[in-house]
């Protein structure tokens, strides 16, 4: 393989590997928060006994990220060194600003809750998970703006070669940025609700601390209800910016070849890329498509064949990575459903077959996300910064395929090793139950 294949599969790697630790410290820092609070407020020990059981969970996953998201930004010096040179005066302002700004908070009061038990008032060490729910998010606001300027680019010009900023503030209020920041929090809460389900159904199960997961899965069922809803609203948004501003990007998506108005949407598909049709194209919904991406049933939905061959996005890649990421959602909808139900009333315990199917619903989130990601990223090729900056022209030259291969074994075996200590670390903890509460 080539250098260019090489780094796009070393970013890909590391990348998705950090990402499988981002959306549960997102949402659980959250949930973390919400119990802590309802402890300083009720002084029930219940809600004191699910904070620290919940919030060690939340630490060892923080950890991790935070060590898996630190080679990252090393790559953009090492790997994509002319990227880096090419938007450099844009890209790294928000990532500075991340730096700087968010983790130094994170990470300042993370350390106060984690040490300050019995040491500051109730009310302040609540208050300090709260800061650190802020930060979290904060510090993803912040990498989504520069994510985001590199889907739809505003507030800058070409100057001598490179990209350089005019409008701070275009970038900061970018809309397209700010739907992928909600979109991604959602996901997160979706995330997080469904791994407190699950441990709470492993216990529940086995009869254990009933009361303490009883609250668990009750407060997490609504909140991943209400975050599943309004994902696939956000998600809908999603869509129709990107009909917008990636045109190539949704007929990737839909498999969609014709330029057409009143465009249909075929439920089953096959893409035939080679040949630019699709092999399978059966129950087609009558203007479905023109509906979807921009609210219109008459509207007029670019196809493939618009585009140049060499400027469209893999298209069986991004297609299944989106059609399974939404039948994911859709499911994720109705396991949330089916648990609040019977959790606001009390009788989740006494569902079984429910607490195992939520039990091994965990991975669901993880994979939906991934392939939302891959959607986004995969989607926007062959681009880097979308219409401006072509991936193959962002990599380093200075690098050989063997240094790069050389580097993706080493991040390969690292974090194999990290991903095994992380699952026994959750694993272990999980299973282990919450201890007694000591005031």
């Amino acid at each position: 393989m080539d250098v260019l294949s090489l780094s796009r599969i070393q970013f890909a790697v590391t990348a998705m590997f950090h990402f499988l630790f981002v959306p549960l410290t997102i949402g659980l820092s959250v949930l973390v928060a919400w119990w802590e609070t309802r402890y300083v407020r009720t002084g029930d020990d219940t809600y004191l006994r699910m904070t620290k059981f919940w919030g060690r969970l939340f630490l060892i996953n923080f950890g991790l990220g935070i060590v898996t998201g630190i080679t990252l930004e090393f790559q953009f010096g090492m790997n994509w060194a002319e990227y880096s040179k090419y938007v450099g005066d844009i890209f790294g302002a928000p990532l500075a600003i991340e730096a700087t700004a968010a983790f130094f908070l994170e990470s300042t009061f993370i350390g106060l809750w984690a040490l300050g038990w019995n040491k500051v008032s109730k009310k302040v060490h609540a208050l300090a998970i709260w800061l650190v729910a802020f930060s979290v998010n904060l510090s993803a606001l912040w990498i989504l703006l520069a994510n985001g300027w590199m889907q739809k680019p505003v507030g800058f010009v070409l100057r001598n070669g490179r990209a350089e900023m005019t409008d701070f503030a275009a970038l900061v209020f970018n809309g397209t940025s700010w739907q992928i920041f909600v979109h991604t929090v959602l996901s997160g809460f979706v995330l997080a609700s469904f791994f407190v389900m699950g441990v709470s159904a492993y216990h529940l199960l086995r009869k254990n601390e009933v009361r303490v997961f009883n609250t668990s899965l009750r407060t997490a069922a609504a909140f991943g209800l209400a975050g599943a809803l309004l994902l696939a609203v956000t998600g809908d948004m999603r869509g129709v910016d990107v009909a917008k501003t990636q045109p190539a990007k949704l007929a990737a998506m839909e498999s969609h070849w014709e330029t057409q108005t009143r465009a249909s949407i075929p439920l089953l598909v096959w893409p035939d890329a080679k040949n630019e049709k699709n092999a399978v194209e059966a129950v087609r919904i009558p203007n479905g498509l023109s509906l979807l991406a921009f609210h219109k049933a008459g509207a007029e939905v670019k196809g493939l064949k618009d585009f140049p061959p060499d400027e469209r996005p893999p298209v069986l890649l991004t297609f299944l990575s989106f059609r399974i990421m939404v039948g994911l959602g859709g499911l994720l909808v109705l396991l949330a459903l089916g648990a609040w139900l019977p959790a606001r009333k009390g009788r989740i315990e006494s569902r079984p077959l429910l607490l195992k199917l939520l039990l091994f619903a965990i991975p669901l989130p993880y994979i939906a996300i991934q392939l939302g990601w891959i959607v986004a990223e995969v989607g926007r090729q062959p681009w880097l910064v979308y219409g401006v900056f072509k991936t193959a022209d962002g990599v380093s030259k200075s690098i050989s395929s063997g240094q790069v291969l050389l580097s993706l074994l080493g991040f390969t075996v690292v974090y194999g090793l990290l991903a095994a200590v992380g699952i026994f670390l959750l694993t272990k903890f999980s299973r282990k139950g919450p201890e007694e509460a000591a005031r």
